[in-house]
């Protein structure tokens, strides 16, 4: 992967980048995707951001390698707070991170999204936390994508500035990619009900407490949710 060729997934982030946009990309490891989007013509400018020392660095000598350091900032900070005022940011992109860490650096510095129109997110797990977040925060849902590269699967949220209301099966997983019903998304949520089914036959052999007994159901809700919603 290289600023030329980047990742399946990653790929998929930039293909969600609005024609235009002035893109942050948080957690942005070596800046390739800011490169790519800048040498595509589909960002006017961006801020790569990265809060380890060694990736900061990295993405330094990308931008200088690359010859964009006229239309890419690299800025060491936690999470959102590398976007500074006047920076007008229209698109956040956030990668290769689980669901829970995305919801906290978006919570961290909610000033840092006052000019963005759109979130491109890609969480690795517990998607479920960014639908939950965006549902108390006024984001809706414009597309999702689930896709497997080099044997794991990965989700891709885009979210726009709006209302939306979500069932509780639409929430763990997905409208879009419920009505979808892609192999991968099959694939994926069997394997989850069979984890869940292991789960349920350890909990009925460690014998019966109310709390086994609250976990036991609350699996077997989960596992009547996703059966209807893959069948």
């Amino acid at each position: 992967m290289n600023a030329q060729k980047l990742s399946k997934r990653l790929e998929k982030v930039a293909s969600f980048v609005p024609t235009g946009a002035v893109v942050a990309d948080i957690g942005s490891d070596h800046a390739y995707l800011p490169c790519y989007l800048v040498h595509k013509g589909i960002a006017s400018r961006a801020v790569a951001g990265e809060v380890v020392k060694g990736p900061y660095e990295s993405a330094v000598k990308q931008v200088r390698t690359e010859g964009l350091t006229d239309k890419i900032t690299v800025r060491m900070a936690d999470g959102l707070a590398a976007v500074e005022e006047g920076d007008e940011i229209t698109a956040v992109t956030i990668a290769g991170m689980g669901g829970p860490l995305i919801v906290s650096i978006l919570e961290k510095h909610p000033q840092a999204l006052k000019t963005v129109t759109r979130l491109i997110l890609q969480p690795n797990i517990h998607a479920k936390a960014i639908r939950e977040w965006a549902l108390a925060n006024q984001w809706a849902i414009q597309d999702e994508v689930i896709l497997e590269e080099d044997g794991k699967v990965y989700e891709v949220l885009v979210l726009q500035r709006g209302e939306m209301k979500l069932t509780e099966a639409e929430i763990l997983l997905g409208p879009k990619l419920m009505n979808a019903k892609t192999p991968v998304f099959v694939e994926k949520w069997s394997r989850e009900i069979a984890n869940w089914q292991r789960v349920q036959q350890a909990i009925e052999q460690a014998g019966k407490t109310p709390e086994n007994q609250a976990k036991h159901e609350e699996l077997s809700h989960l596992i009547k949710l996703v059966q209807e919603a893959i069948a």
